[in-house]
């Protein structure tokens, strides 16, 4: 255990667990804030929400191997633990958890949390291995520090719903709360790996967002899934964008797929996309909403 200018870091899943048992123990209530580090303002937003919704914020960091196949970016993927621990105390930490591999995942250790079903889908069809590697680790973190409420943000919607789902299974008294995404000024989703984006793969990278607000648009005007996506994939694609992996409109509640030719009215759907452009792959969601059509009055 260490302290940073009265933020504390504590490094060891025996010090996590002694320091939140105290704060239990004094009646605080902690709001918990798990990342990977190479913070952005994106996250310092769910580090005050944490703190609107509990008396204290505390947050993690922990680049979690299992979440990662053997061709992904777990090797160069950006760490910087000083400054990312005086992001979080100058946004109001109260504690940082930093364990080890070791802390996380013991020697020996063959347990795994898999959530079905959403974790199968969209991202869970590209990367196979994700949502077993993020419900292990979130599993394991919520274990260690028992926080009353753990904010994540709708820039992950799918990982979202994923760890609602495994908390109310596992019955974890743990306040699971959304936080909007954060966006650049084209609209960009704020995100880790958008430093791997070159100046000119950044200057298009806003048409994620150009062609998901317009997809989105056009099925609350009542537009078929296959046209508005289909329109989505083609600008994706005219801006430059490699590969587009899904455009796909769900129900917001389940993820599950729409049936009939457009969305239903008065149902809360969601928008969700993913795409290559040069080595970034990019995600992005948002909601919709499809309005009630008017009837049309009787023939006399």
């Amino acid at each position: 255990m260490d302290g940073s200018a009265g933020m504390l870091v504590l490094r060891t899943r025996s010090a996590a667990r002694a320091y939140a048992a105290e704060l239990r123990r004094d009646g605080v209530r902690v709001g918990f804030v798990p990342t990977m580090g190479a913070l952005h303002e994106g996250h310092l937003g769910l580090v005050q929400l944490a703190l609107e919704r509990a008396d204290v914020a505390a947050a993690s960091i922990f680049v979690n191997p299992t979440q990662f196949a053997a061709h992904e970016d777990l090797s160069t993927y950006p760490r910087d633990e000083a400054r990312d621990l005086n992001l979080l105390r100058e946004a109001g930490c109260r504690f940082v958890y930093c364990p080890s591999v070791e802390d996380i995942y013991p020697p020996g250790d063959s347990t795994r949390v898999i959530v079905r079903d959403l974790s199968s889908m969209l991202e869970g069809a590209v990367r196979p291995h994700f949502f077993e590697g993020v419900a292990s680790v979130v599993a394991r973190l919520f274990v260690h520090l028992s926080p009353d409420i753990a904010v994540f943000g709708e820039k992950d919607y799918q990982q979202l719903l994923v760890i609602r789902r495994m908390t109310q299974d596992l019955g974890l008294p743990i306040e699971i709360v959304g936080a909007p995404t954060r966006r650049e000024s084209d609209g960009l989703a704020m995100s880790s790996r958008n430093v791997y984006l070159s100046a000119d793969e950044r200057a298009r990278a806003g048409a994620l967002y150009g062609a998901m607000t317009a997809c989105a648009a056009g099925l609350e005007a009542g537009e078929t899934l296959d046209a508005a996506v289909g329109a989505a994939r083609e600008a994706l694609l005219r801006a430059g964008f490699q590969a587009v992996e899904y455009v796909e409109a769900r129900r917001a509640d389940t993820l599950a797929p729409f049936v009939g030719p457009a969305a239903p009215p008065e149902v809360d759907g969601r928008l969700l996309m993913a795409a290559r452009l040069g080595r970034t792959r990019l995600i992005d969601n948002m909601g919709f909403r499809a309005p009630r059509r008017p009837t049309r009055p009787k023939r006399s």
